[in-house]
């Protein structure tokens, strides 16, 4: 019994976690003038909601072409990576009150036939299904480790991609101003 009312806890504090970010975001947002740790912080936060989409994307883009575009694409993911670990957990806490509806089935259909590819193709694709591939993983008990390390490949790569089209679009913006 205790052991349910820790999971049932754990997914109220990611509910109100998650709305807490989208009501506060235009304060979280001022922390993109903290630089690096700022745009780290961002992407925690940005990937810590569940299924509520936050602008960590727009961050990378922003902050790649302010700073080093290579150090915001491993900041963005690392961040990123850490603020996955809330639909890990809310898949595995809440097993057995997770709804089955038609997107999670989908993603869980991938899992099962490709595994971790799953996990880190989501992870390389802006799109709004790596919430669920995360619960997913939590409730199929992948170790967290495996989950963790396959979405910071993942987040690596996309993450770098967006802060480099970043650096290149103020590149190309300035040319014209200039």
């Amino acid at each position: 019994m205790k052991s349910k009312y820790k999971k049932i806890i754990a997914l109220v504090l990611i509910v109100l976690m998650s709305v807490s970010i989208v009501l506060f975001w235009d304060e979280i947002k001022q922390l993109e003038t903290y630089g690096y740790f700022g745009i780290f912080i961002i992407s925690i936060l940005g990937s810590a909601t569940i299924v509520i989409p936050a602008p960590t994307i727009l961050a990378t883009f922003v902050g790649g072409g302010i700073f080093n575009p290579f150090l915001v694409g491993i900041v963005s993911a690392l961040g990123a990576t850490i603020g996955e670990l809330t639909g890990y957990i809310a898949g595995s806490s809440g097993r057995s009150i997770i709804n089955k509806e038609e997107k999670l089935v989908k993603v869980e259909g991938w899992m099962k036939k490709y595994g971790l590819w799953t996990i880190f193709v989501l992870a390389v694709i802006p799109n709004p299904l790596f919430d669920l591939a995360g619960m997913v993983s939590g409730a199929g008990k992948i170790p967290v480790w495996k989950f963790m390390l396959v979405t910071l490949l993942g987040k690596t790569i996309k993450f770098l991609v967006i802060a480099f089209i970043g650096a290149s679009s103020v590149s190309i913006l300035g040319s014209f101003v200039n």
